[in-house]
């Protein structure tokens, strides 16, 4: 197997290509991979359904050892693909308190950091690529079935 990363790589059954593939991947794609999906009210309000963590975003914890905990993102380490929260650490043998390393895929975001320009711009330019799915031609279809069976 090649050591360096490849984009023309597709997918694997094989997980052991699956870790190669995240773990020799530039820093450019481990960025996308450290995103998070957001609460219901955001998904509304934005219309996107997950978005790249930043530092500064609100995230509750929805697997582990600190389930339903909410925190505000403190440092992400995009090398690792590890993200710190504010207040969640653990106690050292010795009496020292840690941050504990989380994954960007058991977080769920409820309040999103603004203040970047880019980021917000970012968001209004998805709202506008993606159309509102048309709902009116799936009911036709529903009244089409109920008359066949009749």
């Amino acid at each position: 197997m090649k050591k360096q990363f490849s984009t023309k790589w597709k997918a694997s059954k094989q997980p052991r290509k699956q870790r190669k593939f995240i773990a020799n991947a530039p820093l450019h794609l481990k960025r996308k991979m450290l995103s998070s999906n957001l609460s219901k009210p955001l998904r509304e309000k934005h219309k996107i359904r997950n978005i790249e963590l930043r530092k500064g975003d609100k995230v509750l914890i929805m697997r582990g050892k600190f389930k339903k905990k909410q925190g505000k993102v403190t440092e992400i380490k995009t090398k690792l693909l590890k993200v710190y929260i504010e207040g969640i650490q653990i106690k050292k043998t010795d009496g020292s308190k840690v941050n504990v390393p989380l994954k960007a895929s058991n977080l769920q975001i409820i309040e999103l950091n603004l203040d970047d320009k880019k980021r917000f711009k970012k968001l209004e330019e998805e709202k506008k690529e993606k159309p509102k799915t048309e709902e009116p031609k799936k009911t036709v279809q529903k009244e089409e079935n109920k008359e066949k069976t009749k």
